[in-house]
């Protein structure tokens, strides 16, 4: 129940913000909408505010700030995966701006990235034509021994004649091998600098690049 003097104070509060005069109550009343929909003010917080949101009216009859109603459970829950998703965002933000401070602290032109481009897979094409070279020099060495067991059909190979087959086939098929994975390498090259000249062009024409 609201007293006579918080009800005067509320009725001058009333007064000065319908024509805009200096309120005539002094101190602060808190004030909210009870379960019905009706206001209720109080010079502290009334009982019928508690769970609900209400705000703080100074003597000039402005609110001096608002305060939320308590949150639900569900509402808590809410707003910590909102919360989490936020810093989720910005840790993503703030790590595509260092990935893009690097690239410009890299290259000054797109022609920067493709002579790094070129001198990468230069590296790379040399191992897989050092491995080519290996397994046709040992694909000469195996011939030999394929050619000494054309002379034990249906017989039992010398030991060192198995032996030689079995080690040449093993080193073929490790230098194939070594292709196979500087191929995958190319690959992961090309895609690295095509990432890196698209992002390179679009903070340009973003106009994030000092030139």
């Amino acid at each position: 129940m609201l007293t006579r003097t918080t009800l005067a104070r509320t009725g001058a509060i009333a007064v000065a913000i319908a024509f805009g005069h200096p309120a005539l109550a002094a101190g602060t009343l808190f004030c909210c909408n009870d379960t019905t929909g009706k206001q209720v003010c109080g010079d502290i917080l009334p009982q019928a505010c508690y769970g609900h949101a209400y705000r703080e009216i100074g003597a000039s009859g402005r609110t001096l700030r608002n305060v939320e109603a308590p949150l639900t459970a569900e509402q808590r829950a809410q707003r910590a995966i909102e919360e989490a998703k936020r810093k989720e965002e910005a840790a993503a933000l703030k790590e595509q701006q260092r990935k893009d401070q690097a690239l410009l602290n890299t290259y000054g032109s797109v022609k920067d990235i493709e002579a790094m481009r070129l001198r990468a897979q230069e590296d790379v094409k040399k191992s897989i034509e050092n491995a080519e070279a290996k397994i046709a020099e040992i694909q000469i060495l195996r011939k030999k021994f394929e050619d000494e067991a054309e002379f034990y059909k249906k017989k039992q190979l010398p030991a060192e004649v198995q032996k030689g087959l079995n080690d040449t086939a093993f080193e073929i098929k490790a230098q194939q091998s070594i292709i196979d994975s500087k191929q995958k390498e190319l690959d992961i090259i090309r895609d690295k600098y095509d990432q890196d000249r698209r992002r390179y062009i679009d903070l340009s024409r973003r106009g994030l690049i000092q030139r």
